[in-house]
């Protein structure tokens, strides 16, 4: 019996390319695991009405982890628009699948390491370290939102609120409503693990990203929470920024930063540029963590143009991959792994086309499985 149970979801377009690529290097590498194939995605939806078929919920309640590809979540063509129109006239709305795993199991925690390995080409400044703390099961994604807006919750919101005011005297198809949602008791742990991971591997600072000067309630609250949970590493400096004077800081001071916890979007956001720093989207990887389970992908999308190609930079999931493997505690192949991959871009023999090559993906792969 294998010692891990992986539970292996490729999903849609790239996705496929870059977890085939992974697995070459997973092979390599000798981790005694059992892959478990789940279906999740576009093409699921398309076909049942439901992109996270119940019998991958189960799947996912019986394994160590799970490594996840890419999905589509918007259609790529007029005839696939009007599916979209006819499912949703039969009640079925399409959401991310993605957003419905990390709540349904609680993978509070998103965290994502942006690091410039030397020698890529793509690197904005040789040395970037930096690690975000992204809470991941509510704010902006709690997916509370209503469009058309239904007339009980607008005759609410009238009367609860003059700000409601000019909206309310709008026809109610004519606005739309997203309920942004912060509790204590997640912006407490976010920050609690952010901390934690600062005090575990030397870091120097804490910054804490934020808007509370406008978005006064949420903001405010996950704000003054993670000021009392600071308290308690004193070692720590902790910082607080903006997130909108944060992305021009990250990009004119990058070295000030060293980890960064936020609410879900601001950390979505600046995750994404913080990846750009450290070449692109083919090198952010991630992990959906909880205390029972972990889900790790590259945050990268499906890309269906360049699907079956195998064109693509198969890094974000590799070092993704890594990410699971210090999860299950094989620390010491996960150490090897980086330093492959850190071997073959330093070498810079082998490079995808984002790089400036003509590898392809599975070459990528073939070359990182070569240095282990």
């Amino acid at each position: 019996m294998a010692k891990f149970k992986i539970a292996w979801l490729p999903g849609d377009g790239i996705g496929v390319d870059v977890m085939e690529a992974t697995k070459i290097v997973l092979d390599r590498i000798g981790l005694d695991a059992e892959y478990i194939h789940g279906d999740i995605g576009w093409e699921f939806w398309r076909a049942e009405g439901d992109a996270f078929p119940a019998r991958t919920i189960e799947l996912l309640k019986n394994v160590d982890a799970a490594m996840f590809g890419a999905i589509t979540s918007m259609p790529q063509k007029a005839a696939e628009a009007e599916l979209v129109d006819s499912l949703k006239g039969k009640g079925l709305q399409y959401r991310s699948p993605v957003v419905r795993m990390r709540q349904l199991f609680d993978l509070y925690i998103c965290l994502r390491p942006c690091k410039a390995y030397p020698g890529n080409p793509l690197n904005y400044k040789e040395g970037l370290n930096l690690v975000i703390f992204r809470e991941n099961t509510e704010d902006m994604y709690a997916g509370v939102e209503f469009s058309p807006v239904p007339p009980e919750l607008a005759a609410t919101l009238g009367k609860l609120s003059k700000a409601f005011a000019p909206f309310g005297a709008l026809p109610l198809d004519e606005y739309a409503v997203s309920c942004k949602i912060n509790t204590k008791k997640s912006s407490e742990r976010i920050a609690r693990a952010a901390f934690d991971f600062a005090q575990k591997f030397g870091r120097k600072k804490v910054t804490v990203v934020h808007k509370a000067n406008v978005v006064r309630a949420t903001d405010n609250l996950f704000l003054e929470t993670v000021r009392e949970v600071a308290k308690g590493y004193p070692e720590f400096q902790l910082d607080e920024a903006n997130v909108d004077a944060l992305t021009m800081w990250l990009l004119k001071n990058p070295f000030n930063y060293d980890v960064l916890v936020a609410p879900n979007l601001y950390g979505d956001i600046i995750s994404d540029l913080c990846a750009q720093m450290v070449g692109g989207l083919g090198f952010g990887c991630s992990g959906n963590i909880g205390d029972k389970l972990a889900v790790f992908e590259p945050t990268h999308g499906s890309a269906p143009k360049y699907a079956g190609l195998y064109k693509v930079n198969p890094i974000a999931t590799i070092l993704a991959a890594k990410m699971m493997l210090d999860w299950l505690g094989e620390t010491e192949k996960g150490t090897r792994l980086e330093q492959a991959v850190a071997a073959v871009i330093a070498e810079g023999k082998v490079r995808t086309y984002d790089m400036g090559g003509n590898a392809k993906t599975l070459e990528m792969a073939e070359a990182i499985a070569a240095k282990l």
